[in-house]
């Protein structure tokens, strides 16, 4: 039997399989944020279970117990990571204002959170994993830039329903908004441009402008 079989058989027979108790709790959001920290820094390849075990002071018997295996164990990270920007979008975490302040907060939190050089590294060393792994860009679509995608359609739909806008598309509306507020810079800081703070500003403005054109009833 392997190593890995047999931690998961081991695993099977342990009180700690039984997740919910607060302990447990605490032992994955520590599981979950060294894993964030060590994909975010090394990559999906180099980051490892053992080395994510020993940063979070648990045993590899515990991960497993609670994400299985090391995809699971990426997708949480990510949803972690992403989860900060997801809050943005519900309508409690939203700031008070007129439609067009609120808009400009998405904006700036949203251009905020992709220009962090962390999230620039970790995207460019996960596309250049995507092509011997597949899964793994999946994954990362799936855990973060999906989940914010419905988040944000969420948000839009509620103020389509309240009729401070008319989006008979939603989820393309989402799209385009955040298309607008990244502009290419998104692209230019993945190959080493430096962060432009004028010109962020001017795209989220813009792209602003344009979407209150296009749907503000």
């Amino acid at each position: 039997m392997s190593t890995q079989t047999e931690d998961r058989a081991e695993a099977e027979d342990r009180p700690e399989a039984r997740i919910g108790r607060p302990a447990d709790q605490a032992k994955r959001d520590a599981i979950v944020r060294a894993a964030a920290d060590s994909f975010f820094a090394v990559g999906y390849a180099a980051t490892s279970i053992e080395q994510v075990a020993a940063s979070a002071g648990v045993s590899k018997v515990t991960i497993y117990n609670h994400f299985k295996d090391k995809g699971g164990l990426f997708a949480s990270a990510v949803e972690h990571e992403c989860g900060k920007l997801r809050g943005t979008f519900s309508l409690d975490g939203l700031a008070a204002g007129s439609l067009r302040e609120r808009l400009t907060a998405i904006g700036e939190a949203m251009v905020a959170f992709l220009s962090r050089p962390e999230m620039v590294q970790f995207e460019r060393r996960i596309a250049a994993e995507t092509e011997n792994e597949p899964a793994i860009g999946e994954a990362f679509l799936a855990a973060g830039p999906h989940r914010m995608k419905a988040a944000f359609t969420m948000l839009l739909t509620a103020m389509d329903t309240a009729g401070e806008i008319a989006v008979p598309d939603p989820e393309l509306a989402a799209e385009q908004f955040a298309s607008m507020c990244k502009g290419i810079g998104d692209l230019e800081r993945r190959f080493g441009r430096a962060k432009d703070d004028e010109r962020d500003r001017q795209r989220i403005d813009g792209a602003v402008d344009v979407f209150l054109k296009a749907y503000a009833p």
